[in-house]
């Protein structure tokens, strides 16, 4: 798929192609733009048109009464994964909504938390010529154990920016 890349696609790769300060700087200038993700601390590990990482270190600023990642900071991880990977698509003349976001709590956490999510060739393609719609991002998301504590399922629409 041969395309111009959009606005974030392009800020993403010149931040990343910062020598020894990539992820730091792409972390820090996504948090700016989004303010909440940027107090919960999340780290962006790997961000490209098919797949985006992103992960959370468990300390006491997103800390449940237990000790562990609070559920709503789990939830963001998740939301913020799967947003990304539909923001590196989408053409900048249209808008990314969440519209579902369901999670199971199946299990409590362990540690830091890492969320990885992938779109296929054909969502992507969708992305690209639809003038709207919706995907379902699939999301993994583990623990330090390897264990996925969460099950989420993020259903993503985008809509064109200006009203006809």
């Amino acid at each position: 798929m041969s395309r111009r890349p959009n606005q974030l696609a392009r800020t993403v790769a010149k931040l990343q192609g910062l020598p020894l300060i990539g992820q730091w700087a792409t972390s820090f200038a996504l948090g700016r733009v989004v303010p909440f993700v940027g107090t919960a601390g999340l780290r962006y590990e790997s961000i490209s048109t098919e797949r985006v990482v992103v992960s959370i270190r468990n300390r006491r600023k997103v800390q449940n009464h237990i000790k562990g990642v609070h559920a709503a900071a789990m939830a963001l991880l998740a939301e913020t994964a799967t947003g990304f990977c539909v923001g590196m698509n989408l053409p900048d003349d249209k808008l990314p909504l969440i519209k579902t976001m369901k999670i199971d709590y199946v299990r409590r956490s362990v540690g830091d938390m890492r969320a990885v999510a992938e779109l296929r060739p054909q969502q992507i393609e969708a992305l690209l010529t639809q003038d709207k719609g919706e995907v379902t991002v699939p999301v993994t998301i583990t623990d330090d154990s390897g264990e996925q504590p969460i099950q989420a399922e993020m259903i993503w629409a985008w809509v064109p920016k200006k009203r006809a």
